[in-house]
């Protein structure tokens, strides 16, 4: 019978290490790669959707931004605010400094990191000259963007703001329908006036209207357009309308005037309406009294009764008969006597 042949290991080593058990064989990774892929993605995809959505939050002016102050171009538009008094803008900087800045401004985007101002020009003035006070040289403001779609909407919301928030003078509206057609926003004052004042009733659009007259006169000339009352700047449209010959006049008292308040301006353009009224009216008295005929005649048979204009009679005709004489004296008797009663 055939021995067995004995097996040996190829490394005797291998011997002395003990196998490794079933389990360490085949563990699996703690956790599976598809389930980081997918929160991945799900970040991801969030993330996009949640900037995608400020945006246009940003972009369609629902969300506020803090923009650099020295980054607003102030004067983008003509605007319709003229005159702001110093005890207004104190308020207005107090109440910044208490409660900061509540509501935001409005504006449009320039290019090269500018922003074009439509409305909010009085915080954005407040603000300025509040840095200056704390010498701060990186002031901000609170905005919010616009994009109009043609420059009429954006005169339109500055003068609508403005409209709600602000007292202003028929001059100041009336200055920026005139600077609206200026600039070429609108092609005609009568347009610009219904279209930047459409939310006005009609009788407030037909006095802004008047004082159109009064903004081509003295646009310029004046120094507080703003302290312009109804009253006075309808007479002052009413008498440039009638003498364009008024408005060199009335800008020629202006300039020689002293007029270093309000009142005292006033005071100047109310002489001069009413220096201009006076000469219109004895200029149409005595156009109409030269218009009047010097005499007029009525005929009485062979005779004339003349009645001039001073009030005086005289007979004109014939020589008068030396018989009808005394009828005549005591007929110039009796007018006499009822005269002198």
């Amino acid at each position: 019978m055939a021995k067995r042949k004995r097996l040996t290991a190829p490394n005797p080593a291998f011997l002395d290490t003990p196998a490794p058990e079933t389990k360490s064989m085949f563990s699996a990774p703690s956790k599976a790669p598809i389930a980081d892929v997918a929160r991945d993605a799900s970040a991801s995809a969030a993330l996009n959707e949640l900037t995608d959505t400020m945006a246009r939050a940003r972009d369609e002016g629902r969300m506020v931004v803090q923009l650099p102050l020295d980054q607003i171009v102030m004067d983008h538009l003509v605007r319709d605010r003229l005159v702001v008094e110093e005890t207004e803008m104190r308020t207005l900087m107090t109440s910044l400094r208490s409660r900061g800045q509540q509501t935001p401004i409005e504006v449009m985007q320039l290019g090269d990191g500018r922003y074009g101002l439509i409305s909010g020009w009085r915080r954005c003035h407040a603000l300025s000259l509040m840095a200056e006070d704390d010498r701060n040289d990186t002031p901000t403001v609170l905005a919010l963007l616009r994009r109009p779609e043609e420059a009429s909407d954006a005169y339109l919301a500055m003068v609508e703001e403005n409209e709600i928030r602000v007292d202003l003078s028929y001059f100041e509206r009336a200055r920026i329908v005139a600077k609206a057609v200026e600039e070429g926003v609108f092609a005609m004052e009568r347009t610009a006036l219904q279209e930047l004042f459409h939310a006005a009733s009609r009788a407030k659009r037909s006095k802004i209207g008047s004082f159109l007259p009064v903004v081509r006169a003295l646009d310029g000339h004046l120094r507080f357009p703003h302290a312009l009352g109804e009253r006075l700047g309808l007479g002052l449209a009413q008498a440039l309308t009638d003498d364009p010959g008024f408005a060199d006049r009335l800008q020629a008292r202006l300039t020689g005037a002293e007029r270093d308040t309000a009142d005292a301006e006033t005071a100047v353009l109310t002489k001069a309406l009413m220096v201009q009224n006076q000469s219109l009216k004895g200029g149409s008295e005595t156009k109409s009294d030269a218009e009047k005929p010097a005499f007029r005649d009525e005929t009485i048979g062979a005779f004339t009764l003349r009645r001039h204009g001073d009030g005086t009679l005289s007979i004109l005709g014939a020589a008068w008969p030396k018989r009808m004489e005394s009828d005549l004296l005591m007929l110039l008797k009796a007018a006499s006597d009822r005269v002198g009663k």
